[in-house]
C-alpha cells in the first residue's frame, strides 16, 4: 500500500522574491539556518544557554525580529517556509546584529517531532492560516495531533500563544482547549501587531489571543 500524503498547513506558493532577499538567502542563511539534524541538540545551536522561543510562521519576520531585539536573554528558533519572509527576516537581522535568532524553512508538524521534549520555554503562533473553506479546515494547524506535540516539545509551566483574526477558527481552538486538562488558561503575554493584523483590523476583523500554560503533569485520569 502507498502512504498516505501528509495533510499540510501551507501551500507552496510561488511568491515574489527581491533582489535584495535573494541575495540574504545566498549570502547570510548559512548563519542563521538550524540544519534538521541539529534538531535533536536543542538547544545546544545557540552561541548562549538561555529560554528557548519557537515562533511558527513568521511571515515576514518584522514581529519576531522586534521580540527578539527586545529579549537577548532568551534563544529564537523561528519557522517559515515561503523565501521572501525567510530573505526578509535575515537581512533585518543581520543589519541589527542578531545573535539569538536561528531559522528553519520546514512544515512545524516535522520541526515538532524531531525535537526534543521538554525543550522550548514558548511556542507561538500568530495568524496561521485559517483555511476559510469546509473541505480546507483539515488543513488548519491547530489540532489535536498539533496539540500532543506542543505539549510534548513545552518545558513544564512552558507558554504556548496563538492568534488569529478568523473567528470561527479561534470558537474551534476553544471547543479543543477546553477539554484538554493538560493546558490551563492565562493571560496572553504583549505581543507587536503584525502586518497581516494590521489588514484584518481595516476589514474589520477582531483578533482573538489565546495563551495556555503546560500543567506539569496531567491532570487526565
Amino acid at each position: 500500500m502507498r502512504d498516505k500524503r501528509t495533510v499540510r498547513s501551507f501551500v507552496m506558493r510561488k511568491g515574489r522574491v527581491s533582489p535584495a532577499q535573494s541575495k540574504a538567502l545566498r549570502q547570510f542563511l548559512v548563519e542563521f539556518e538550524l540544519p534538521v539534524e541539529n534538531l535533536a541538540l536543542l538547544p545546544d545551536q545557540f552561541s548562549r544557554k538561555q529560554p528557548l522561543t519557537l515562533e511558527i510562521g513568521f511571515g515576514m519576520g518584522d514581529s519576531l525580529l522586534e521580540i527578539l531585539l527586545a529579549h537577548p536573554e532568551k534563544n529564537f528558533l523561528g519557522l517559515e517556509v515561503h523565501e521572501a519572509g525567510v530573505g526578509h527576516l535575515l537581512n533585518e537581522a543581520k543589519k541589527a546584529g542578531v545573535e539569538n535568532l536561528r531559522i528553519m524553512k520546514l512544515d512545524a508538524m516535522e520541526v515538532l517531532k524531531s525535537s526534543p521534549s521538554s525543550v522550548f520555554e514558548r511556542v507561538q503562533v500568530f495568524f496561521p492560516d485559517p483555511w476559510h473553506k469546509k473541505r480546507h479546515h483539515k488543513r488548519r494547524l491547530i489540532s489535536a495531533q498539533f496539540m500532543e506535540l506542543i505539549y510534548r516539545v513545552l518545558i513544564p509551566d512552558g507558554l504556548f500563544h496563538v492568534a488569529t483574526d478568523w473567528q470561527p477558527y479561534a470558537d474551534q481552538m476553544e471547543q479543543l482547549f477546553q477539554t484538554d486538562l493538560r493546558f490551563q488558561r492565562c493571560s496572553a503575554p504583549p505581543r507587536p501587531v503584525t502586518k497581516y493584523e494590521r489588514r484584518g483590523h481595516l476589514l474589520g476583523h477582531k483578533v482573538v489571543d489565546i495563551a495556555l500554560i503546560k500543567v506539569a503533569r496531567s491532570m487526565k485520569a
